[in-house]
């Protein structure tokens, strides 16, 4: 029952947060605080709580309502929750209030996304945590041309998605299958191949890489600080999520077919957001293409075939949540003092604001890979999966991007907490003990996770191991495998 309640107690105190008068902002925030943490203590309390399962459909497939953990989905429920928790702390503001409602409303939507076992619910709770983030964008937003582009690239996804969810079931018979071993159907290369696409083109624009990233930079300008963390930190890793735990083990020999492509897509995401990140002006524009770049190396990791990398993908979504979180929180903290994000009109707030410069340099020193962050620790999985799989060309393309990585993120903080102080801005205060709560969670976790990664990678290698064997052999042998498998299934 924990997986039901991670899923709509969220959604339903989020709603009843409607019902206090607008003006109760400090209210809705300490509400909010206290679902999203005790969200981290069921979580942390019980990883390996039972399924909920209750079957709802049954023509034209069968289809249940079934919640239950994962190997990889353990960890970003709990990343969820920790990011969540921070986020709400950081709620001021006249629509402080509503703001509140639509995180616990996206959290809980989230959870049923990384906690769905049967694809039709997956694709519903995809949808559905399209909602709060548009009506957050459209009420936060100086335009609504932020949130609607946001709107109409993610449902023409989600509308993709819940196509292909529909078709494997009516070929399949079932959409129950995810993280059931024992339930992977055979699927006939035709509808194989339209299925995947299907699945892929939703995942990319979620992420999202190269091509299907115009909606992102603009989402996230737009966005309030504590919306933004969620956002970059947990929404983002929805289609790697789904790249691992739905279409590797269903769908192996069109991920397998799919490989050239997904080098050539992840690649140039990984250089032209590291390239854009170094170009812009706006701070959070830079954190935004930054994550481009990131994600694009999590991208490839999720199609080398290789165990390592797979384990890598998994404590890399992880780090970026948790660092991203923390940079854009901190970048919140930095417009709210001084009006402006325009890295030409900030600088010298170091010198009068320690914390706020410790935390922006942990932020940054994560994003950039130091040894001994999270950061780190997954790009290095990462990196040595790709070199001992053969993709020796996209481990080399991918470290360009780490040095561009230094950059950037050099560039930031330079530009915001040293050299001279700008004396037309407002004065200058350090972080808040409010502050501070909320970033502290995600300091603490992805110095944790970068000085001990073993227990996300033991848990996620345990789901890379429970895929078909096919999932993790070269491309050739996907081909021959599933030829094999097709034919037997014909006969």
């Amino acid at each position: 029952m924990i997986a039901v309640a991670l899923v709509l107690v969220p959604i339903l105190i989020g709603l009843g947060l409607y019902a206090l008068p607008r003006g109760a902002v400090d209210a809705a925030r300490a509400a909010a605080a206290v679902i999203a943490g005790l969200s981290v203590v069921a979580v942390i309390a019980d990883p390996h709580a039972a399924d909920a399962s209750l079957h709802w459909l049954a023509r034209p497939f069968d289809a249940s309502f079934h919640l239950g953990y994962g190997p990889v989905s353990y960890w970003l429920v709990l990343l969820l929750a920790v990011v969540t928790f921070s986020a709400v702390l950081t709620i001021r503001g006249d629509r402080g209030r509503e703001l509140a409602a639509q995180l616990l409303v996206l959290q809980g939507a989230m959870n049923g996304v990384f906690l769905a076992k049967d694809l039709l619910l997956f694709a519903l709770f995809w949808d559905l945590m399209l909602l709060p983030v548009f009506l957050v964008l459209i009420g936060s937003s100086t335009h609504a041309r932020a949130a609607w582009k946001y709107l109409i690239y993610n449902l023409v996804g989600g509308l993709a998605l819940l196509l292909a969810t529909a078709a494997f079931g009516v070929v399949a018979g079932s959409t129950d299958v995810i993280g059931n071993t024992a339930a992977h159907p055979a699927i006939g290369m035709v509808w194989g191949t339209w299925i995947f696409a299907g699945f892929a083109f939703a995942f990319l624009v979620k992420t999202p890489v190269f091509l299907f990233h115009t909606w992102m930079p603009d989402t996230y300008a737009e966005l309030p600080p504590a919306a933004v963390a969620v956002v970059s930190a947990v929404q983002s890793k929805a289609g790697l999520y789904g790249f691992l735990v739905i279409t590797l083990p269903l769908l192996a020999p069109e991920m397998a077919q799919a490989k050239t492509l997904m080098f050539v897509l992840g690649s140039i995401a990984l250089v032209y957001g590291a390239l854009a990140a170094l170009a812009q002006r706006d701070a959070k524009r830079v954190v935004a293409y930054s994550s481009l770049s990131h994600l694009g190396l999590i991208l490839l990791a999720c199609f080398s075939g290789s165990v390592l990398a797979y384990s890598g993908a998994v404590v890399y979504m992880v780090a970026h949540g948790l660092f991203s979180a923390a940079l854009f929180l901190t970048l919140g903290a930095v417009e709210m003092r001084e009006e402006t994000r325009d890295l030409r009109r900030l600088g010298g707030l170091g010198a009068r604001n320690p914390r706020l410069a410790g935390a922006l340099m942990l932020g940054a020193l994560a994003a950039l890979g130091l040894p001994g962050l999270a950061g780190f620790a997954g790009e290095i999985l990462i990196l040595t999966g790709l070199f001992k799989a053969g993709w020796t060309v996209a481990a080399v393309v991918a470290l360009l991007p780490v040095v561009l990585a230094s950059a950037y993120m050099l560039r930031l903080f330079q530009g915001i907490m040293n050299g001279p102080e700008v004396p037309d801005l407002p004065e200058r205060r350090d972080l808040t003990w409010l502050e501070g709560l909320a970033l502290a969670p995600l300091i603490a976790a992805f110095v944790w996770l970068g000085i001990n990664p073993s227990a996300v990678v033991a848990l996620s290698a345990s789901g890379a191991a429970a895929t078909p064997p096919a999932a993790i052999l070269s491309a050739e042998s996907v081909r021959t495998h599933s030829e094999a498998s097709r034919v037997a299934v014909a006969r």
